[in-house]
């Protein structure tokens, strides 16, 4: 069956066939009608050479034997057969691929005998050599010249085919890795929508949980102490505040794509720090001011830019240079500044995990109200700063 290729292809093939034939046509002219005729066969056989490589060797074949029973000289347009040649061992199939070896060495044979023996016999061309022991030398020099040239052709078409055939496999093996990329990215989904769902169930069962019971304690107290159902109306209003603002966050991170783990509040991040130190991050932490309280997702976001920002600094910057982790607080919330060296040979701000975490962290950062702004200087540090708002936090 004939090959399927796009019609750019095809027409490439015409149009160098066709500058192939205008090459070879001022010396066909002075060959004749049997030279031109001959000189159509080769191109052809170089016009379907893609499209179906048999017909192709068929025809060359066809071609170079009308050459050798008409007792044609040789001529530039038997180079078309290197052409075929190369295309039988690039583009045929495994029968195909074999009888362009089988051809190079029968036409070679075929070649050395025709311009050895049949021509000067029987076309009046001279004789190669003078005496026999000079004509066999020469004859087989012809021979090892001849294969040597068709036999290149064919091995060249074999070395595109192998070339080609290793790009096919690991373009095959990268979709094989993209789809498992892919299963293990729906994996990774499901597990946080199952982690945000436990969560959610945390937040609002808990926070109805006080809710219900301050309203039952103003409902008693409202005739006996008002002032004791006016402070557990706002203990109810605070409540809802955080858990509404929970409920936001935790909607939200439906768009994040983290692994399934217990949520951290701040009291973790003395063990987060221990563990990037022990991966060999020098990380300086200080903290200054008053914890005002937060609520659990703004406890989360926190938690989760410091965490994000030290494996960037562990993964991309300087692990030899000490990192700089600072925590500000203030009643109004905290700003967190993280600063680390580079490497020498960082492209930090275009590298995968900066494209993917920065633009996490700033999502989180703004989820909870709060700004983030991550850069390199030009002195070699990479300095990331986020503020945090506070939040009235919830009692039981």
């Amino acid at each position: 069956m004939p090959t399927r290729i796009s019609r750019a292809k095809f027409t490439t093939d015409i149009v160098l066939a066709g500058v192939f034939a205008l090459m070879c046509l001022p010396f066909a002219l002075l060959g004749g009608v049997a030279d031109l005729v001959i000189l159509s066969g080769f191109t052809a056989a170089l016009v379907i050479r893609r499209y179906d490589v048999r017909w192709s060797l068929a025809v060359a074949w066809a071609s170079a034997l009308t050459q050798m029973l008409l007792l044609r000289d040789l001529q530039l347009y038997d180079a078309a057969v290197l052409g075929v040649l190369y295309s039988t061992a690039a583009h045929g199939g495994r029968v195909v691929k074999w009888l362009g070896l089988g051809s190079a060495g029968v036409g070679a044979l075929l070649a050395t005998g025709y311009l050895a023996v049949v021509k000067p016999l029987l076309g009046g061309a001279a004789a190669i050599g003078g005496d026999p022991i000079s004509m066999l030398v020469l004859t087989g020099m012809l021979f090892v010249a001849s294969i040597a040239v068709l036999v290149l052709a064919w091995t060249a078409g074999l070395l595109v085919r192998a070339v080609r055939d290793n790009r096919e496999v690991a373009r095959r093996e990268e979709v094989a890795n993209r789809e498992r990329e892919l299963a293990q990215y729906r994996y990774v989904v499901e597990q946080e929508r199952n982690r945000i769902a436990r969560d959610m169930h945390d937040v609002v069962a808990h926070s109805l949980a006080v809710v219900i019971a301050q309203a039952d304690g103003a409902r008693f107290a409202a005739r006996t102490r008002p002032e004791s159902a006016v402070d557990a109306l706002g203990t109810i209003a605070g409540v809802a505040r955080g858990a509404l603002g929970d409920v936001r966050l935790l909607l939200a991170e439906l768009r994040h794509h983290e692994s399934a783990s217990p949520q951290p509040v701040l009291d973790d991040l003395g063990a987060l720090l221990e563990q990037v130190r022990a991966a060999g991050l020098d990380v300086r932490f200080s903290e200054s001011g008053s914890r005002p309280e937060l609520g659990t997702g703004h406890q989360i976001a926190v938690y989760r830019i410091v965490q994000e920002g030290l494996t960037n600094a562990l993964r991309h910057g300087d692990t030899t240079k000490p990192v700089v982790l600072d925590l500000d607080w203030d009643q109004a919330g905290v700003e967190l500044q993280l600063v680390n060296s580079q490497r020498p040979d960082a492209t930090a701000p275009d590298s995968h995990a900066f494209r993917h975490g920065i633009p996490g962290m700033r999502e989180r950062a703004q989820l909870t109200g709060g700004s983030l702004h991550a850069a390199a200087g030009d002195d070699g540090l990479f300095r990331l700063t986020a503020r945090i708002p506070a939040q009235p936090g919830r009692t039981a």
